[in-house]
């Protein structure tokens, strides 16, 4: 394993084009990537030679045994801290993460490092050049997300059983989120959505302590954080019946969401998977309940690179993982949203999703 860290920590060091440069981390998720250990409120400092990542005393014995790849340093103080290494390894110019940097703490970093001759710059460059390495997923990655996907879908199923006429949406992701923790879950990979009736209409509706229904939509967009990466994944049932109407757009989502699936190969453009399933929608005399992206990345984070999308300039590659989920939303009627997770392959795709497509009625 700490191999595949080092490895990590090397693509990152491609980044520096000059033995007096150093690259800085201050982006949880991105600390974690390179090193295996989350959740430090620290630093990492990736130098020519080393790399460091900076701890207070809360963190230090953790980091000592799960970090990977780096010397970890507990600090007193994290800008003399970065001023001593930088100075003992003759380090010139930093490049911080620009996204994750505040102006008022970039400023105060720069004083300091002045203070040792050292220039901190943070153009966005570091950061893009992250995303880069982070977009394509490894073989450990893609098992991890893959037991993401596991815990999920059997969470799911288990409440999909308990749901009746008179339980609340509150319940249902109550439950849902129970049982993925019972399954090894670390958490829920965003606030749950199980959201019924017209609400369903709502993409990212808030469960409440609506009732749920004969006759009702159920829309339930979940997924489960495994060892710090996501699963993502959409299904709409119907509960009890289903109105012509509604099975008239279940039926329109679904057949956007396939095609949409069937376009997705390393080589194809993001703008033409999400042109696939928008084509169908506008077709059908939907296209302007449709509005947001046919899908993004998932990961480390549950929205990341690639975006899935009208505007984006990407193309996919082999190992990146995506969703699709198109949606129909008709305000203060229902709404429908099909949701799958693939990994790219080199002449389609891997579903992670394991779960029938087909409109259920419960």
């Amino acid at each position: 394993m700490s191999k595949l860290f080092q490895k990590r920590i090397l693509n990152l060091r491609k980044y520096l084009k000059n033995p007096n440069e150093a690259a800085l981390l201050t982006n949880d998720v991105n600390i974690g990537y390179f090193t295996g250990f989350f959740r430090s409120e620290g630093y990492l400092l990736v130098t020519c030679e080393s790399a460091f990542l900076l701890v207070d005393f809360r963190y230090y014995e953790s980091a000592c045994q799960r970090a990977k790849g780096c010397e970890v340093v507990c600090f007193k103080s994290i800008s003399e801290c970065i001023k001593e290494i930088i100075g003992k390894n003759g380090v010139e110019l930093v490049s911080a993460e620009a996204e994750n940097l505040t102006v008022s703490r970039f400023g105060f970093l720069k004083k300091k490092l002045i203070e040792v001759n050292a220039e901190l710059t943070a153009d966005g460059t570091l950061d893009k050049h992250i995303g880069e390495i982070r977009v394509v997923k490894d073989k450990t990655e893609l098992e991890k997300i893959a037991s993401a996907q596991k815990i999920a879908e059997q969470a799911y199923l288990q409440m999909l059983s308990e749901v009746r006429p008179g339980v609340t949406e509150k319940e249902l992701a109550a439950r849902l989120e129970f049982y993925m923790k019972q399954r090894g879950a670390e958490d829920v990979s965003f606030d749950l959505i199980t959201i019924s009736g017209k609400k369903t209409s709502l993409p990212h509706g808030v469960p409440s302590d609506n009732i749920i229904r004969r006759g009702d939509f159920l829309t339930c967009d979940f997924g489960a954080v495994y060892e710090g990466y996501h699963s993502d994944t959409t299904r709409t049932v119907a509960v009890g019946s289903a109105s012509e109407e509604m099975r008239e757009i279940y039926e329109i989502v679904l057949k956007a969401q396939l095609a949409a699936l069937e376009k997705i190969k390393a080589g194809v453009p993001c703008s033409e998977v999400d042109k696939t399933a928008r084509v169908i929608i506008k077709d059908a005399g939907y296209g302007d309940y449709f509005g947001h992206s046919t899908g993004h990345g998932v990961g480390l984070d549950i929205h990341e690179r690639p975006f899935v999308s009208a505007k984006s300039k990407e193309i996919l590659k082999e190992g990146m993982v995506i969703t699709d989920e198109p949606g129909i939303y008709l305000p203060g009627k229902f709404g429908v949203r099909i949701e799958d997770m693939v990994c790219v392959t080199g002449n389609g795709y891997h579903n992670f999703v394991d779960l029938p497509k087909e409109l259920i009625i419960i």
